[in-house]
C-alpha cells in the first residue's frame, strides 16, 4: 500500500519552480487519468473507491505538510487601539467581522448579546465566556478542530485547523467594556481568496448553539 500511495502521489502531481524564488509553489495538479483507469480496471469497484479515498487523503495531507498550508498568524489579531475594535476584513471573500459596516454584505456579521432581556437567568461576563468555550469545544460544523490559543478576561482567540490540509482559520471573540453584554467577533481564513462561506457558516452554527443557552443576536446571518 505504501508503494502504491507513493507511486500515485508522484504520478498525480508535478511541481513547478520559478528561478530566484526561495520557496516552491504548487502551480498545477496533473491527473494521470489513462494510467489510473487501466489500473482500476483490474480491481473490484468497492476497492477502487476505498483505495482512491485513502490515496487522495494521503496526498492532500502530504501537500499540506510540504507547503505549510497553515499559513502565518496575522500580526494584527487582537483588539485594535484606535478605535478599540477587532480588525476589519481584507478584501478577500473569506472573512466575517462585526467591525465591518452593516452595508458590507460580504464581510459584516452582527454582534451577539449573552444576556438579552429575553434571557430568564442573566449571566456575568465570566460565566458567558465559559458558555462560549463550551460551545466552541463541542461544535464543529466544518470538521475543523478548534484550539484556544489565547484567553484574557474579555478576549478569546481560537485557531480552527482542518484535519487533512492543515488550513487554519483565526476566530476572535471580544467582550468590549462599556457595551453591556455585547460580544463582537471576527472569523477569517489565513490563506486563499474565498471560503465557500465556511467562516460565516461556522459563526452561524456557534450562534445557534449559544441561543440554546439564552444568547441572542442583533440579527440573523
Amino acid at each position: 500500500m505504501a508503494s502504491m500511495a507513493s507511486s500515485s502521489f508522484f504520478c498525480n502531481l508535478k511541481f513547478h519552480t520559478k528561478p530566484n524564488i526561495s520557496s516552491y509553489s504548487l502551480s498545477r495538479i496533473h491527473l494521470c487519468q489513462k494510467k489510473q483507469k487501466q489500473e482500476d480496471n483490474d480491481i473490484p469497484t468497492g476497492q477502487i473507491n476505498r483505495r482512491a479515498l485513502i490515496l487522495r487523503s494521503s496526498e492532500l495531507a502530504t501537500i499540506g505538510a510540504l507547503f505549510n498550508l497553515s499559513g502565518k498568524k496575522p500580526d494584527y489579531l487582537g483588539v485594535q487601539k484606535n478605535p478599540p475594535a477587532l480588525a476589519l476584513c481584507p478584501a478577500t471573500k473569506n472573512c466575517v467581522s462585526t467591525s465591518e459596516n452593516v452595508t458590507d454584505l460580504i464581510h459584516y456579521a452582527p454582534p451577539w448579546n449573552y444576556s438579552p432581556e429575553s434571557r430568564k437567568n442573566p449571566v456575568s461576563r465570566e460565566e458567558a465566556i465559559e458558555e462560549l468555550i463550551e460551545v466552541i469545544e463541542s461544535t464543529r460544523p466544518d470538521k475543523f478542530t478548534p484550539k484556544i490559543v489565547e484567553r484574557k478576561e474579555d478576549y478569546l482567540l481560537v485557531e480552527y485547523q482542518s484535519s487533512i490540509l492543515g488550513l487554519v482559520d483565526d476566530v476572535e471573540f471580544w467582550f468590549p467594556p462599556g457595551k453591556g453584554s455585547t460580544v463582537e467577533y471576527r472569523s477569517a481564513s489565513r490563506l486563499g481568496n474565498f471560503d465557500f462561506d465556511m467562516n460565516r457558516k461556522r459563526i452561524k452554527a456557534l450562534r445557534e448553539e449559544l441561543e440554546e443557552k439564552g444568547w441572542a443576536s442583533q440579527d440573523s446571518i
